[in-house]
């Protein structure tokens, strides 16, 4: 009988939602949640995050993606790291792309609000409800 991949250990990926409130003065830090909607479901999830560089104001942003490299939905939870600039005053727009230790990659845009600049390194937990 020959060797076949059922889809439930294919790689998949999710749509991912997240509301993301940040503040800090040369550290940042922030926390959020989120919706990632994964083969049909949703799956909540928080997020919580460190930067350390130049980081000045805070922000809220509204930022939606998808995420890749998921086999199952416990795959999505972890550590990610980014190395990003970004800014807004008022209002921007703010991008993100993050890679957890599971090989999951994560890539976000939207809208950002409030008055921040940032050119950072980040590490940012994402844990399921």
């Amino acid at each position: 009988m020959p060797f076949r991949f059922t889809p439930s250990f294919a790689q998949a990926s999710g749509h991912v939602r997240v509301k993301f409130v940040k503040a800090g003065l040369l550290v940042g830090g922030g926390t959020g949640s989120g919706v990632l909607t994964y083969r049909g479901r949703n799956y909540l999830f928080r997020v919580s995050g460190l930067s350390l560089g130049i980081t000045a104001g805070a922000s809220v942003s509204r930022l939606e993606g998808w995420a890749s490299g998921i086999r199952q939905v416990s795959d999505f939870a972890g550590t990610y790291s980014s190395v990003g600039a970004g800014g807004a005053l008022v209002g921007g727009a703010g991008g993100v792309h993050l890679t957890n230790e599971n090989g999951v990659m994560i890539a976000l845009r939207g809208p950002k609000a409030g008055m921040e600049f940032a050119a950072n390194i980040s590490k940012i937990t994402i844990s399921m409800k």
